[in-house]
């Protein structure tokens, strides 16, 4: 077997298709990313972003088109075909139980048992302490039901999961949605401390303050098909929105799709 090519980019999607029906959901979309980039998708819903998402998450099967992951082709049929490439979904509901405390949340559905096949508490709580600790070290409240907790603590739980899991792609999927400017502030944070560990992350998202504030590049989608990718820093808020409401590219601006 060949060794990752660790100049390709992280995830290359490319000429990927999906109709559902007659419907054309995604049509001819590529895109990539990149160890320690956050590239943002925008568009309106319906544009064909979060379907793109959801066929590289393994929700979705891709009717045609290539994934490559560190510059090797692989076949994403199932979230468990994804979660074995390193790829995570932090979904805006974030899917956490409410009833259970953030160390049950962390690890349900891969407990870690003992020899005796029972439940190994101990280096569960040891375990869920450290990655806690990665990414928030004022996170200490950890065995109270996650329902108690703040967005922003919510938020580190169900990160934390994925990086115990070793996560190296991140769809994050409106992370700031409903949250407080301090829990906002907070989520910035964890991306920062991602990036820094080298994690790649598309993130979905309505909000420019988040979009400007997190992304390098960010790739705008319409009616399926992609309009451009750009650096973050080098094109306006309202480029943007031409980009998103008419398909518009700006003008005199070159793309920026880094291979």
């Amino acid at each position: 077997m060949a060794a990752p090519d660790n100049t390709a980019p992280l995830v290359a999607l490319k000429n990927i298709r999906k109709a559902f029906g007659g419907v054309v959901a995604v049509d001819d979309v590529s895109v990539n990313l990149h160890p320690g980039e956050v590239v943002a998708l925008l568009g309106h819903n319906g544009a064909g972003k979060s379907t793109l998402m959801k066929m590289l998450a393994g929700a979705y099967p891709i009717d045609s088109g290539d994934v490559m992951i560190r510059g090797e082709k692989v076949h994403i049929k199932t979230p468990s075909d994804a979660q074995a490439q390193g790829i995570e979904t932090i979904y805006q509901t974030l899917a956490l139980a409410d009833n259970l405390d953030s160390v049950a949340n962390l690890f349900l559905g891969r407990e870690i048992v003992t020899p005796w096949r029972t439940l190994d508490d101990h280096r569960m709580d040891a375990e869920a302490r450290k990655v806690f600790a990665r990414l928030n070290k004022n996170f200490t409240n950890i065995r109270v039901p996650v329902r108690r907790l703040s967005g922003g603590q919510r938020q580190v739980v169900a990160i934390s999961r994925a990086l115990y899991f070793n996560a190296r792609i991140l769809i994050m999927d409106e992370p700031c949605a409903a949250l407080g400017p301090e829990e906002t502030r907070m989520v910035g944070e964890l991306v920062k401390h991602l990036k820094a560990e080298g994690v790649g992350i598309f993130l979905i998202s309505h909000d420019m303050p988040d979009v400007f504030g997190l992304s390098d590049r960010l790739a705008v989608m319409k009616n399926g098909r992609m309009v451009g990718t750009y650096n973050t820093a080098e094109v306006t808020e309202d480029e943007v929105l031409g980009m998103i409401i008419l398909g518009k590219r700006p003008d005199g601006k070159a793309q920026a799709e880094r291979h």
